[in-house]
C-alpha cells in the first residue's frame, strides 16, 4: 500500500511543478485538466502525509519501549497511535478504489417536468432551485442552455452546463425520475397529489475520450421547430450528427445558436458511442453499477419528496431523511455522500471477489 501511495504522491508533486510552468499556465485547456487532476489527488495525499507521520511515530514509540524510564509513556502513545493507523488504513482503502474515468468530467444537466401537469412544472422549478443552491455551495460554474418556463410557474424544461471539480462524480446519482407528494396550490380539497420530474446527467466528452474517427461523422443542420420563437424557426440552428459505421444519431435544438447546438449534439453522440463501447467491453461491471445507482433511464424512480411528512427517500439505498425542508433548500450533500459510500462498498466487494 505504501508503494501505491508513494507513487501517487510523486505524481502529485510532478503535477504541482507542471502547474508552475509558464508554458502550461499559458495553455488554458492543459492547465485546467492538470489542475483538476491535482485537486483530485489532494485528499489522498493529505491522508498519506498523516499516515506516514503516524507510522514514523509508531516506529519511534516502539524503540522507546526498550527504555525502562520511557516504557510507560511509549505504551500510552502506541495505544493512541495504533487505532489511528487502522482508521487511516481504512480511509486509504476507500480512496484507492479506482474511480470511474468520467467522475471528474463536467456535465450537461437536464430537468424536465413529467406526469402531473402544472404541478410537475412547479416541482421541476423546486428541483432547479435546490440544485442551483447545491451548485453554488460546491463552487461550480453554471451556464444555462435552455430554460422553458411553465404556464403557471416553474419550468417545463431546463438544460444547464455545469463546470467544476468532480461534477459528474457527484451528480451522476441524480439521473432518473424524482417524485413529489404534496397538496398542490390549485387543490381546493386539500388532497395530496403525486407528480414527477426527470433529471438527466450526462458527462461532457471530448473527441480524445472516445475511440472514434472524425471522418466517420456526418453533420447536418436543420430548422428547429417548437418553442423558441422566430429565431429558432427561421434559421438552421438545429444540428444533427450521424456516426456512419454504427448508425448512431444525436441532435440538438436546445441552444439558441448553431455553435452551441453543435457542441451539445456532439456530446450526446460521444456519450451514446461511449456507452456502446463501454457495454461491449465491460457489460458485467456496467450492470453491477446500474443495479446500484440506476441506469439513468427516465423510468427509474430514484427519489420521493414527501412534503406532508417532511421526508425524502432515496429508493436505491433505502435512505429516508425527515428533513425535506433542508434538502429542498440545497442540502443534498448527505444523500450524495450516502450514494457514494454505497457505490464504494460495491466496488470494494467486487475487488475482494476477484
Amino acid at each position: 500500500m505504501l508503494d501505491k501511495l508513494t507513487a501517487i504522491y510523486e505524481k502529485y508533486v510532478y503535477i504541482e511543478e507542471q502547474l508552475g510552468d509558464p508554458s502550461v499556465v499559458s495553455d488554458m485547456d492543459r492547465f485546467t485538466k492538470l489542475n483538476k487532476e491535482y485537486k483530485s489527488l489532494q485528499d489522498i495525499v493529505d491522508v498519506y502525509k498523516k499516515y506516514k507521520s503516524v507510522l514514523e511515530n509508531i516506529r519511534s514509540a516502539k524503540e522507546m519501549l526498550a527504555d525502562e524510564e520511557m516504557k510507560d509513556m511509549a505504551q500510552e502513545e502506541l495505544e493512541e497511535l495504533i487505532p489511528n493507523q487502522e482508521e487511516l488504513e481504512e480511509r486509504i482503502k476507500i480512496l484507492l478504489i479506482p474511480k470511474d474515468p468520467e467522475d471528474e468530467k463536467d456535465v450537461i444537466f437536464e430537468i424536465r417536468s413529467g406526469a402531473g401537469g402544472d404541478e410537475a412544472s412547479l416541482f421541476a422549478g423546486d428541483l432547479y432551485k435546490m440544485y442551483s443552491r447545491y451548485f453554488s455551495l460546491q463552487g461550480w460554474k453554471v451556464e444555462p442552455i435552455t430554460i422553458n418556463e411553465g404556464s403557471v410557474g416553474g419550468y417545463n424544461k431546463i438544460v444547464l452546463e455545469i463546470n467544476g471539480t468532480d461534477v459528474y462524480g457527484k451528480l451522476k446519482f441524480e439521473s432518473g425520475a424524482h417524485r413529489v407528494q404534496r397538496v398542490p396550490k390549485t387543490e381546493s380539497q386539500g388532497r395530496v397529489h403525486t407528480s414527477a420530474a426527470t433529471v438527466v446527467v450526462m458527462p461532457k466528452f471530448e473527441m480524445e475520450d472516445i475511440d472514434i474517427n472524425k471522418a466517420d461523422l456526418r453533420r447536418d443542420t436543420f430548422r428547429a421547430s417548437g418553442a423558441g420563437g422566430q429565431h429558432v424557426n427561421k434559421t438552421e440552428s438545429g444540428v444533427r450528427f450521424t456516426h456512419i459505421p454504427t448508425g448512431i444519431v444525436a441532435e440538438s435544438t436546445d441552444g439558441r445558436s448553431q455553435h452551441k447546438n453543435q457542441d451539445i449534439a456532439l456530446n450526446r453522440l460521444y456519450a451514446k458511442i461511449h456507452e456502446t463501447q463501454k457495454n461491449q467491453h465491460d457489460s458485467k461491471v456496467a450492470a453491477e453499477r446500474r443495479s446500484l445507482v440506476g441506469s439513468g433511464d427516465r423510468s427509474d424512480k430514484v427519489r420521493t419528496y414527501n412534503f406532508p411528512q417532511n421526508r425524502v427517500t432515496d429508493h436505491r439505498i433505502g435512505l429516508s431523511l425527515n428533513k425535506l425542508d433542508k434538502v429542498i433548500g440545497g442540502d443534498v450533500e448527505g444523500i450524495i455522500e450516502a450514494l457514494q459510500m454505497a457505490e464504494n462498498a460495491e466496488k470494494m466487494k467486487a475487488e475482494t471477489d476477484k
